[in-house]
């Protein structure tokens, strides 16, 4: 039976889990869900997530939820290369040190940002407010900050110098806030050498995760 994955490409962590599977050369089953039609709210995927949202795996009858309990799962499986989630335990604690970060250091404040700024106009049909939009732009910039220098200022990827599922993760994070005009590698150098490394290491998959927003990104740019 093959592993599914359900997912919207939208989703941060479904692009992660997705590229992830496909880089590995994991022979899946992609369920790909609609978040905008509301395809996460129909009873058929309660039944599979009680909490209604993506990413999932669905593992022989074994559901998980939670992107990084799902990667710490793929690992143990042999599902994912050692080498992305490490086996040695101080290398493995340093990628899960960042995993368990970057919810409130990073994901949040991108997350927040693009829906002030981009998604809610769209939802509302209402203009959002500068300030507010200012506000959640300032504390982005910080954490966008905190990745350039306290994590990627140390070393060549996020966790040492060998690219691991942290950096696909903190890759995928700065994806979102570009559909609302924020480009992080022209204000970051740091972020600037990285990003293509982990694209490169990626691809083609990262880029086939990405058309649907790189498109969002290319309109939004025509309008300014």
């Amino acid at each position: 039976m093959k592993l599914k994955l359900y997912y919207d490409l939208m989703s941060q962590p479904s692009r992660a889990l997705y590229i992830l599977l496909k880089t590995s050369k994991c022979n899946f089953e992609p369920k790909c869900l609609d978040l905008r039609q509301g395809q996460h709210f129909t009873d058929e995927y309660q039944d599979i997530n009680r909490f209604k949202k993506v990413p999932v795996i669905d593992h022989n009858g074994f559901i998980l939820t939670e992107s990084v309990a799902i990667i710490r799962y793929l690992a143990s499986e042999n599902v994912i290369p050692r080498m992305l989630y490490p086996e040695n335990s101080k290398a493995q604690a340093r990628v899960d040190e960042y995993l368990e970060w970057q919810h409130i250091g990073l994901r949040l404040h991108c997350a927040m940002f693009f829906r002030v700024k981009y998604l809610n106009p769209i939802i509302t049909g209402k203009q959002p407010d500068p300030k507010l939009v200012q506000s959640y732009e300032k504390r982005m910039i910080n954490a966008v900050e905190e990745l350039d220098t306290l994590w990627l200022g140390r070393n060549q990827f996020v966790t040492g110098d060998s690219i691991t599922v942290a950096d696909l993760f903190a890759a995928v994070e700065l994806e979102q806030p570009r559909m609302a005009g924020f480009e992080p590698a022209a204000r970051y150098p740091n972020i600037a050498k990285w990003w293509p490394k982990v694209k490169q290491h990626f691809n083609p998959y990262y880029d086939e995760a990405h058309v649907i927003l790189n498109k969002i990104v290319k309109k939004n740019m025509s309008k300014l």
